[in-house]
C-alpha cells in the first residue's frame, strides 16, 4: 500500500503548499472580494490558469512578470481588436487565438492563460477597450502583488520573480 500511494503522491514539501495556498487566497481572494465589494466583475477564468502557474509553479519561465503581464494585456487588446474589425463569425476565436498566440511568441511573453483571455473577449463579444483596465490591469496587479508577497512571506521557499543563477 505504501509504495501504491508513494506512486500517485510525490514527496511534498509543505512550505511550498502553504505558500502557494496563501498566494492563490491573496490573488484569486483579492480580486474576487474587490468584485463583491464593487459588484463589478473583475475575476475572469484566465486568472484560474494563471494562478497555477504564479503560485505553484513560479520558477517556469511561463509565470515571470513580462510572460504573466504581457500575455494577458496582448491577449486581450488582439481580442478585442478582431471582435471590432471581424465580428463574432465562427472564425473570430480561432483568428484571436492564433494572432495572440503569434503575438506572445514574437515578443517572447508566452503565458498559456493568456489565450484564454483572447478567446473570453470573442466569447463575451468585448469591444470596449476598458476590459485592459477593468479586468485586466485590475487583476493583474492583484495577483503580481500576491505572487510577490506570498514569495516574501516564505523567504527561501520559492523566490518570484524567479532570477535564473548566472
Amino acid at each position: 500500500m505504501t509504495k501504491l500511494l508513494n506512486l500517485i503522491f510525490k514527496k511534498t514539501d509543505w512550505r511550498e503548499c502553504i505558500m502557494t495556498i496563501v498566494g492563490v487566497f491573496l490573488g484569486i481572494g483579492g480580486i474576487s472580494l474587490l468584485a463583491y465589494l464593487t459588484e463589478q466583475p473583475f475575476l475572469i477564468a484566465p486568472f484560474g490558469a494563471s494562478a497555477v502557474l504564479l503560485y505553484c509553479a513560479s520558477s517556469s519561465p511561463l509565470a515571470q512578470p513580462r510572460n504573466f503581464i504581457g500575455s494577458h494585456f496582448i491577449a486581450a487588446t488582439i481580442g478585442i481588436t478582431c471582435v471590432n474589425l471581424i465580428g463574432d463569425g465562427w472564425y473570430t476565436a480561432a483568428i484571436a487565438v492564433a494572432l495572440a498566440i503569434l503575438a506572445m511568441m514574437v515578443t517572447n511573453t508566452v503565458h498559456p492563460p493568456g489565450g484564454a483571455t483572447a478567446l473570453l473577449t470573442v466569447l463575451t463579444g468585448t469591444t470596449s477597450y476598458l476590459f485592459l483596465l477593468k479586468p485586466i490591469a485590475i487583476g493583474v496587479a492583484i495577483m503580481f502583488a500576491a505572487a510577490i508577497l506570498s514569495a516574501r512571506i516564505f523567504p527561501g521557499v520559492r523566490p518570484y520573480p524567479y532570477k535564473k543563477a548566472n
